[in-house]
């Protein structure tokens, strides 16, 4: 292999492809400065379970200090790069708004702990095959996604938008478990296995609310001239939604205490206290003794 002259065919396809080029252009945020970041948020939510070292009361402030410190700066690089790049700016004409930012959301820690914890109970009241908080914490996906959303969506809301669809698309990643940070989530919220779980930018959900594998909560159309209307539907308190159930439309509600069972497709709304049921026909029967494959429904 020559590889002068496979560099320069490389480059050449850099100047004749430049629409997937960033180069000479505004710094950008990294995603592996933004792993690391969720990474300290994760530990600052749940002392002792995520780091390796052993906290005690006496080093427990110590420890929190220095990781609210480290999570300052780290955070704030990003969200000036994102403010920089979206109003086509220096990241250093940015640094004041970045700053303010990230300190709003670092004061909303306790409030973000207050909420988890209550994400947590729901996840070890609603699964039977959970045992322990402990193990919610450090084995449920569904868990880690909504702490991100949480962030993101704090960050959505705030301007730095990039940096909040990145946290989002990280933990998608890691989960399979795709919310998007301009989603509202209420309090208590389950996911479930969590596995193909789609939430869009419009969707509100209100406290409560579980969701299991497969789910979709998405638009009708996507059209980009729909882009700053409500595209997604809305579920209020306290309704379960089962494994590949897919509801559509920014006019779409799911009324309080319902159940929407499992592959429905849903594009109307449905009054509070709704059971929605998919039908289906299945037919069970057995295999030829002889080992032919004719169905037999005579069993």
């Amino acid at each position: 292999m020559n590889l002068d002259d496979l560099t320069a065919r490389i480059v050449a396809s850099y100047r004749g492809s430049g629409g997937i080029n960033h180069i000479g252009g505004r710094s950008l945020p990294a995603r592996a400065a933004i792993a690391r970041v969720l990474h300290e948020i994760e530990e600052l939510c749940f002392p002792g379970f995520l780091a390796e070292e052993h906290l005690t009361d006496a080093t427990l402030a110590p420890v929190t200090r220095a990781r609210v410190e480290r999570l300052a700066q780290a955070l704030t690089e990003q969200v000036a790069l994102d403010l920089a790049f979206q109003q086509e700016r220096a990241p250093d004409e940015v640094r004041a708004d970045a700053t303010a930012l990230v300190g709003a959301m670092l004061q909303g820690i306790p409030e973000l702990r207050a909420a988890l914890s209550l994400d947590v109970a729901a996840l070890l009241e609603g699964d039977p095959a959970a045992r322990a908080k402990e193990e919610i914490i450090l084995a449920y996906p569904g868990l880690r996604a909504v702490v991100v959303h949480r962030v993101a969506h704090r960050l959505w809301t705030a301007g730095a938008r990039l940096v909040a669809r990145m946290m989002s698309e990280d933990v998608h990643g890691r989960t399979g478990i795709d919310i998007h940070p301009g989603a509202t989530i209420g309090k208590s919220f389950y996911i479930d296995h969590g596995t193909g779980v789609v939430i869009g930018e419009t969707t509100l959900i209100g406290d409560h609310v579980k969701i299991y594998q497969g789910v979709s909560l998405g638009a009708l159309s996507v059209s980009r001239r729909l882009q700053d209307q409500r595209r997604h539907p809305t579920i209020e308190d306290h309704v379960t939604i089962y494994a590949g159930a897919t509801i559509l439309g920014g006019g779409t509600v799911v009324g309080h205490h319902s159940v929407v069972g499992g592959n429905v497709w849903l594009v109307q709304s449905v009054p509070p206290y709704s059971v929605v049921e998919h039908e289906a026909t299945v037919r069970v029967g057995s295999r030829r003794r002889d080992g032919g494959g004719e169905f037999d429904p005579s069993i």
